[in-house]
């Protein structure tokens, strides 16, 4: 029999990892071997409220939900040989002519960061050039403006500031001194907390009273129990900020095409939800290792809560026996 006066303490501190939060959202990495995995990250009670694909048009896999379930963002990833180009204004002004309900964009992705490397690689003046000629409209339009995300590497903080400094030269005129605008500051890290916790303290200093997201984030190539460790914390860590007001996670694919290490996957080789994937959709450990190969089970997943209120069930009916 169990002990009914122990086992709802149980069963509620395995739900420890499962917190849930609507600022958590996906950064979306399609890939086309596993078309079926693309539809795990919207299941019924999943956490996710919005996502980012790195494009400026919604992906086709979530045209059919609507903004309200899942927000799309649209991101301008780098810029064209003509700086001038304002194709990302005209296909956001699209999307919303067409009743899409876009409240955020996001600028550059990485423009301090080599192409090799997954950055955009843009100087500050080029990217203010374009800045100006396709985010300022839309923040004209009332669109919240997310500043380009640079590394977490020093040269972060330099690229924006002269950014921001060439953006305010171009849209000055006469002897008035005019800023770009922006409503938010994202910001991507792969190392320790402790490290996480620095850079965000640090554009934060930089830029008073501005809000962060936090749009590419996970511990890269660690064991599992410290990329677990790491996970819980930051989680826990971006749900008491109150000016960190989204954040994605890096880990939504299987492991074995993971670039940030096996261990920082949502999914396993087979393609089903590891611990961390579980909990970042708000539903208990599944116990599965990233690196085996055990196939998904067609039987979903049953959120944590579900688990819980069944647990207590049972508690319930035992102390009546």
């Amino acid at each position: 029999m169990v002990n009914s006066a122990v086992a709802p303490i149980l069963l509620l501190a395995g739900l420890a990892g499962a917190q849930s939060s609507n600022k958590r959202g996906l950064v979306f990495t399609p890939n086309a071997d596993w078309p079926s995995d693309n539809q795990i990250w919207v299941q019924s009670g999943s956490d996710l409220t919005w996502y980012y694909n790195y494009q400026s048009q919604p992906s086709p896999d979530y045209t059919s939900i609507s903004q309200d379930q899942f927000e799309f963002v649209p991101m301008m990833w780098g810029v064209s040989a003509n700086l001038s180009d304002t194709t990302f204004l005209s296909q956001v002004q699209t999307l919303i002519n067409q009743g899409t309900n876009i409240t955020h964009v996001l600028g550059f992705n990485e423009p301090d960061g080599s192409t090799s490397n997954g950055g955009s690689d843009i100087q500050p003046k080029d990217a203010a050039q374009a800045w100006v000629a396709n985010f300022e409209p839309l923040g004209k339009m009332g669109i919240k403006l997310g500043l380009p995300a640079t590394t977490g590497g020093p040269d972060g903080i330099p690229w924006l500031k002269q950014f921001l400094a060439n953006c305010s030269d171009i849209v000055s005129t006469g002897n008035q001194k005019k800023n770009c605008t922006f409503d938010f500051l994202p910001v991507h890290w792969y190392d320790n907390f402790a490290g996480l916790a620095s850079l965000i303290g640090e554009r934060r200093a930089t830029w008073p009273n501005t809000s962060i997201w936090v749009t590419e984030y996970a511990f890269a190539n660690q064991d599992l129990q410290t990329t677990q460790e790491f996970f819980n914390q930051t989680v826990d860590y971006f749900g008491k900020l109150d000016y960190v007001d989204r954040y994605t996670y890096f880990g939504a694919f299987r492991s074995k095409v993971s670039n940030v290490g096996p261990n920082a996957s949502f999914l396993n080789n087979g393609g089903r939800l590891t611990d961390i994937g579980s909990w970042y959709l708000g539903f208990s450990a599944t116990n599965v290792k990233p690196t085996s190969t055990n196939a998904a089970s067609s039987t979903g997943i049953v959120s944590g809560w579900t688990i819980a209120a069944i647990g207590l069930m049972v508690v319930c009916t035992n102390g009546l026996m």
